[in-house]
């Protein structure tokens, strides 16, 4: 098993001035830690005007920064929102390939599509076709960073004649391509793309073993059919996480954080909202009450719990089974509501120290035997996959110099 660690940049009111800037500059500094203790991963969102729940609008250059402060940790989009109206498909791609050229290969691209009226109304997104429209963008943002040139597109939701698109990644055929899954249809749509699943939903083992069998059972099947140049069979899962040796300061330091997560995402979607001015942290609060305490009580004494907010002993039982459920990583969200820079780096600090080698020693023989396992099945998806031609070389448009020639003609 894999760990990542999670941004979505959250900033609670009241606002001070100074609070986004020390935000940011704390996220960077907890990747480079995560970094230097061995973590796998670091996961960022990408979200618009979403006041309080993500302040991380502009992903590429959190990514960038993160890539100049570390050496061996993945960066990945987790997700970068691909419908046009958003980011035009060549941009994303230019992005991906450029982060991945600075990062020297080490970018992970996570598609999504945005769930929020706050953010498709913004954009004009309609919101019954935006899952098409994503996909749509997923597979030509592939298609533009392995083409030279790329062909070109006349597709439904956008358009775009044959240019090359520049530079391109180091990764080759491109980094691996992931999608955001939030429930077993998502986890379906998925593994018949061929990618893997950034599973951002809290749900308990059973479950898990339950979406990876679905996941890894439409991977193997004719239903599968990759929207990239290769398939990548992987699912992620996002945990709480506040690890401390006394439980119940564990759960002080991370407990109301993280249920603030949980909370804000619904009201987001569910709760009419005023751009500005609406208050989720206090509306939580009141709602809330002192909850904390009561929580701890409830499972004090209580031996073996299996938990991401608790001793380094709950969280083996969490991950544990999480593992035997078939899931390959887990994310960590460590960065929510008001949780403190210095208990999530102590956090982290004592996860590596005390409980993750037990379960990265074998990743890497796990992985290649997987690999093997689902090579033939790999092979199988990519010939089923309609490929776009490559244009011969007297098939490459020549763009007339309309400026030039119209100096000439004056």
């Amino acid at each position: 098993m894999r760990f990542g660690v999670f941004y979505e940049l959250q900033l609670p009111r009241p606002w001070e001035k100074g609070d986004e800037q020390r935000l940011f500059h704390q996220a960077l500094a907890q990747v480079a830690l995560a970094d230097k203790l061995g973590y796998d991963y670091a996961w960022e969102v990408e979200h618009h005007f979403l006041d309080e729940y993500s302040h991380s609008s502009a992903p590429e250059v959190f990514l960038a920064a993160a890539a100049a402060q570390t050496s061996r940790i993945r960066l990945g989009h987790g997700i970068r929102q691909v419908i046009p109206n958003y980011n035009h498909p060549a941009r994303t791609a230019e992005t991906l390939a450029t982060l991945d050229i600075v990062s020297n290969g080490r970018v992970e691209f996570g598609f999504g599509e945005g769930a929020t009226r706050l953010e498709l109304g913004g954009f004009k997104i309609p919101a019954k076709e935006k899952r098409a429209m994503a996909i749509e963008a997923a597979e030509q943002i592939a298609n533009m960073m392995v083409f030279t040139p790329y062909p070109g597109f006349d597709g439904k939701y956008f358009s775009m004649p044959c240019r090359n698109v520049l530079p391109k990644p180091v990764q080759s055929p491109h980094p691996p391509i992931w999608m955001a899954c939030t429930n077993r249809d998502t986890i379906k749509i998925a593994a018949s793309l061929g990618v893997g699943a950034l599973a951002f939903s809290f749900v308990d083992p059973a479950e898990a073993r339950k979406w990876a069998d679905i996941y890894y059972g439409i991977v193997k099947s004719d239903e599968c059919v990759p929207v990239g140049h290769t398939v990548n069979a992987n699912i992620a899962m996002v945990s709480s996480f506040s690890v401390y040796r006394d439980r119940a300061e564990a759960i002080r330091r991370g407990h109301e954080g993280f249920e603030f997560f949980s909370y804000a995402l619904n009201a987001l979607v569910a709760h009419d909202t005023v751009p500005g001015r609406t208050n989720l942290w206090g509306e939580y609060l009141k709602l809330r009450g002192n909850r904390t305490e009561q929580v701890i009580a409830d499972v004090e004494g209580i031996s073996g719990r299996a938990s991401g907010i608790g001793t380094p002993d709950d969280m083996r039982a969490h991950l544990k089974a999480l593992q035997d459920s078939g899931i390959d990583q887990v994310i960590f969200m460590q960065q929510a509501g008001r949780n403190k820079h210095e208990h999530i780096c102590e956090s982290l600090e004592l996860f590596a120290s005390e409980v993750m080698a037990e379960f990265t020693a074998e990743v890497e023989a796990r992985e290649r035997r997987k690999q093997e396992e689902l090579a033939p099945y790999f092979e199988a998806a990519l010939k089923r996959k309609k490929w776009m031609r490559e244009l011969a070389d007297d098939e490459v448009p020549v763009v007339p110099a309309s400026v030039a020639k119209a100096q000439v003609n004056r």
